[in-house]
């Protein structure tokens, strides 16, 4: 590769290593050979699940402590049922709005109110609820798909030097090859986390208007969960064939579409 585009290398001293939800872990072959992919409609059921399962418990406490708060005065149990059926319409409506946008593959709601707001939280709690059933890296992988078509939706566009890439060290040679040609063909900065979760330090101090990152499903929930309230992000999980943390493979083909859909 020519040096005028080779991509610029960002690293950090770091003081603990990426993958740490993966701490765990009891060194078996992971499910599928670590390859969690899995249909949007699969975040959809569980986040339903998730938030029937929230109304349901807020409704258990409210019968509990009713009869307490009616000493206090007896108007309070009725205005706690009024507020629970209010809370639980508000977010009724606002996960349809959400499914019907998905499915129609059109915004309904602002990003504010949708990938860059709310959703980021049911994605935690949803994953929360899975990993209670040991289902959390299907289903974290459905939610990223759902997530990144939402993003996909506000055709947002910025300059090559305006995009970051953000890219775990456990990427096998032969992928992380293919990664920095990408980027050095499209300008691109990239961002190796040796160790660590540095990707807000990485963000507060380039400033980047948009961010591709790579990452397995836990880490990448977690960082989304972290950035994309502040930064546009698009999120590309890998699989394990040797188990987290070591030896990592994505699409790159999926990888360079992204990158061009920013800054071409």
């Amino acid at each position: 590769m020519a040096e005028s585009s080779r991509p610029q290398l960002i690293h950090i001293d770091v003081d603990r290593r990426l993958g740490h939800e993966w701490d765990e872990w009891d060194g078996k072959p992971l499910p599928n050979r670590g390859d969690y992919d899995s249909s949007p409609r699969l975040f959809f059921w569980w986040s339903a699940l998730t938030l029937v399962a929230g109304g349901g418990l807020a409704a258990f406490l409210i019968y509990v402590l009713n009869p307490r708060f009616g000493l206090l005065h007896p108007a309070i149990p009725g205005l706690l049922w009024e507020a629970w059926a209010v809370a639980g319409l508000l977010l009724g409506s606002w996960w349809l709005l959400l499914a019907l946008g998905y499915l129609l593959n059109r915004p309904l709601l602002p990003e504010r109110l949708a990938e860059r707001g709310p959703f980021l939280r049911l994605m935690r709690f949803t994953s929360g609820v899975a990993n209670r059933f040991g289902r959390r890296d299907w289903v974290e992988n459905a939610a990223v798909k759902v997530y990144n078509a939402l993003a996909m939706m506000r055709g947002r566009k910025v300059g090559k030097g305006e995009l970051l890439l953000l890219i775990p060290r456990c990427l096998s040679k032969e992928t992380l090859d293919g990664v920095l040609g990408i980027a050095g063909k499209y300008g691109v900065p990239v961002f190796v986390a040796t160790r660590g979760q540095l990707a807000r330090r990485v963000i507060r101090e380039r400033r980047p208007r948009a961010v591709v990152a790579v990452a397995c499903e836990r880490d990448m929930v977690t960082g989304l969960h972290d950035v994309a309230g502040k930064v546009p992000v698009l999120g590309l999980t890998m699989t394990l064939p040797a188990g987290p943390c070591k030896d990592a493979r994505l699409n790159l083909d999926r990888l360079e579409e992204w990158v061009r859909a920013y800054v071409v």
